[in-house]
C-alpha cells in the first residue's frame, strides 16, 4: 500500500458468521436505491459518487467503519437523491418518514405495518 492508499478510506471492515444487514430496514434501503436505479428514476453515478463521498466524509468526521454508519450514509445518500431526482421536496419526504412512523406505532405487534394515505386515509 502506497502512502496516498493508507489515507484512503478501507472498504467495510467484514466481521465473519454475522449477517450483512443488522436491521430489516438497512436491506431495504439498499433494495429501494436498486429499485430506483433500476427504474431509472435516479442515475447509477449519482448513487455511486454521492455515496462513495458520503462515506469519505464519515471517515474523515471520525465515524467508526461499521456497519452503521455504512447504512446511516446510505440512508442519507437516498434521501437526498430522491429530493433531487425523483421530483419529492424535503417536505414531502419528511411527511412520508412521519406517517410511516406513525403506522408504526399504531401497528399492533405482529401486524404488517401498512401506510395510509395522507389524503383519503386508506392504505397505500
Amino acid at each position: 500500500m502506497t502512502q496516498d492508499e493508507s489515507h484512503r478510506p478501507q472498504p467495510l471492515k467484514t466481521l465473519d458468521g454475522l449477517p450483512v444487514f443488522e436491521h430489516e430496514w438497512q436491506a431495504q434501503i439498499l433494495a429501494m436505491a436498486d429499485t430506483l436505479i433500476t427504474n431509472k428514476s435516479i442515475e447509477p453515478a449519482s448513487w455511486s459518487e454521492n455515496f462513495g463521498a458520503g462515506l469519505k466524509q464519515a471517515h474523515a468526521a471520525g465515524q467508526p467503519d461499521d456497519l452503521s454508519t455504512y447504512y446511516k450514509v446510505a440512508l442519507d445518500t437516498l434521501e437526498m437523491l430522491v429530493t433531487q431526482q425523483c421530483k419529492m421536496t424535503a417536505g414531502e419526504l419528511s411527511n412520508k418518514r412521519q406517517a410511516w412512523e406513525q403506522a408504526y406505532i399504531d401497528t399492533p405487534h405482529g401486524e404488517p405495518v401498512r401506510l395510509l394515505n395522507l389524503d383519503s386515509g386508506e392504505p397505500e
